[in-house]
């Protein structure tokens, strides 16, 4: 399914994702080509990535923003942001088998990203239009970080992975709703 179609279907969770969205259709019916980086606003998969029983979170620690984060990153001219995401998850963290709770968005958000220096070249600021994933690995499984990204990676209890976030906005704002829109999906027994 394409990726206009599945936020049309799609119903957001809250007010925030209320208005997201429809900026988020609004994007993508302008035509632009919002699946690279070059675009001041661009399209970007994050995944939720939990354990089977619905209990821990893993979270990378962002060098970037000096801050534990979730996983995930550009399409890169990927048009399946599914893939895109799980592929971020097996980059960011070594994990090897991750596996989608369910097929459809998660969650949507339109992050702002501040310009910044990566490998040495300014990047200008800019708006990630994100969709989020939920998926799920085994925490007994070996992760490993991604150096010059992230400098560790572990599983946290939920609450406590939106305690370690250093970004207010973040804890506030999009971990606590992943957090709460777990309830929908019941752990593997």
């Amino acid at each position: 399914m394409a990726l206009l179609e599945e936020l049309e279907q799609y119903r957001p969770w809250n007010e925030q994702e209320v208005r997201d969205r429809e900026e988020l259709l609004r994007w993508l019916r302008s035509g632009e080509a919002l699946y690279g980086r070059e675009p001041a606003a661009h399209l970007t998969a994050s995944a939720w990535v939990v354990s089977p029983d619905r209990r821990q979170v893993l979270m990378a620690y962002h060098d970037l923003y000096d801050s534990w984060a979730w996983l995930g990153g550009h399409a890169d001219g990927d048009r399946d942001l599914l893939a895109a995401a799980m592929r971020e998850v097996r980059e960011e963290s070594g994990l090897q088998e991750v596996r989608p709770v369910s097929e459809r968005i998660y969650s949507l958000e339109i992050l702002t990203v501040d310009g910044h220096e990566k490998r040495g070249k300014y990047v200008s600021s800019h708006l990630h239009l994100n969709v989020t994933y939920l998926l799920e690995a085994d925490p007994g499984a070996p992760v490993r970080n991604r150096p010059g990204e992230n400098s560790r990676v572990g599983w946290f209890p939920l609450e406590e992975a939106v305690a370690a976030s250093s970004e207010p906005w973040f804890r506030e704002r999009i971990y606590q709703k992943l957090n709460a829109k777990l309830a929908g999906f019941p752990p593997k027994l």
